[in-house]
């Protein structure tokens, strides 16, 4: 019961008894209390230094028990004294990291013009995620392009997803289709998944974005040019197109632990082998549009060597022909 003012059950039962049985020595409390002399003792000590037990005036070398009503009041102001140092500390500390924060603002100002900020470089974006993820209450839409993730953009957002599954954020999140031909980048969509959130795969994608609580955006300057640094922005009415944007793509996406072969068109073309088609027929380089779905050129030559064999088409144009007649476009 006193296990709170910091009297365990051994030191609260020895207390008790010196309470009920005054006169008791180590040995009477040994056996009354079924604990071993060496205990009693130890207990005793514990006692005295919190001034539970004191000299007895009655029975010089003897020990008496204060009364609860002033021994544990005792008790009762030093923690409140020692949470009163606590806390005291805490707000030392707390102006310690406002200060930090302030002289770190001087020192690295970030460009913030109509509620766009402008991050610079990769630990500029990183700290700022950290920050939005931090003070995530809802919900975080993302939409990832180009297949496959690199490992230290997998490691630097497993720690901030783990966080927010845990205070029950949603999570969703659309990778490219090419993403499930990644063995690191599709576990980490299973893993995702399996935690609680919601993962779908597309062919074609918007360039990448990460909405947090459909207030903040975060999305690149330049997508053909990342080093240029990405932009966050608070303004209702680039935010809100945001996501509308990844609304639509997230319908004609296809859930992560679904067969993403449509099963409406009979002939098992999926969607990526569908978009690549329109591509080429439109004129993209094979090399253009692999970088639009995310896959390699080798990729591209297969899966469009592949198409050609099904078609029984010998040239690309005639493949492009064939594919329109049957439907396939």
């Amino acid at each position: 019961m006193l296990e709170a003012l910091g009297l365990g059950p051994g030191l609260e039962s020895v207390y008790r008894g010196l309470l009920a049985h005054p006169d008791d020595g180590v040995a009477e409390l040994s056996a009354r209390l079924s604990l071993s002399e060496t205990d009693v003792r130890e207990f005793l000590d514990q006692l005295v230094d919190l001034e539970l037990l004191r000299p007895s005036r009655d029975s010089p070398g003897m020990l008496r028990a204060v009364s609860p009503d002033l021994g544990l009041e005792v008790i009762l102001r030093r923690q409140e004294a020692d949470l009163l140092r606590r806390q005291e500390e805490l707000t030392r500390s707390r102006e310690a990291v406002a200060r930090t924060v302030a002289e770190f603002a001087i020192l690295h100002p970030n460009t913030d013009q109509g509620g766009a900020e402008r991050l610079v470089g990769l630990d500029a974006i990183q700290r700022r995620l950290e920050s939005l993820a931090r003070d995530l209450k809802e919900e975080c839409l993302a939409i990832e392009p180009g297949g496959a993730q690199s490992q230290a953009s997998l490691d630097a957002s497993r720690p901030l997803d783990e966080q927010a599954l845990a205070r029950d954020v949603q999570l969703l999140t659309i990778y490219q289709d090419s993403a499930r031909n990644d063995p690191a980048t599709f576990a980490y969509a299973r893993w995702i998944s399996e935690q609680g959130g919601q993962v779908r795969t597309s062919p074609l994608l918007p360039p990448r974005m990460l909405i947090f609580d459909r207030s903040t955006a975060v999305v690149p300057i330049d997508p053909t040019r990342t080093r240029l640094g990405a932009l966050c922005t608070e303004v209702p009415g680039i935010v809100a197109s945001l996501v509308a944007l990844f609304e639509q793509t997230w319908e004609t996406a296809v859930p992560l632990g679904a067969d993403h072969r449509s099963p409406s068109d009979g002939i098992g073309l999926s969607p990526s082998e569908r978009e690549l088609l329109k591509l080429l027929a439109a004129g993209m380089t094979d090399e253009a549009a692999g970088k639009r779905l995310g896959v390699s050129l080798r990729t591209v030559r297969r899966q469009m060597a592949g198409l050609m064999e099904r078609l029984n088409a010998t040239s690309r144009f005639e493949a492009g022909l064939k594919a329109a007649q049957q439907g396939w476009l």
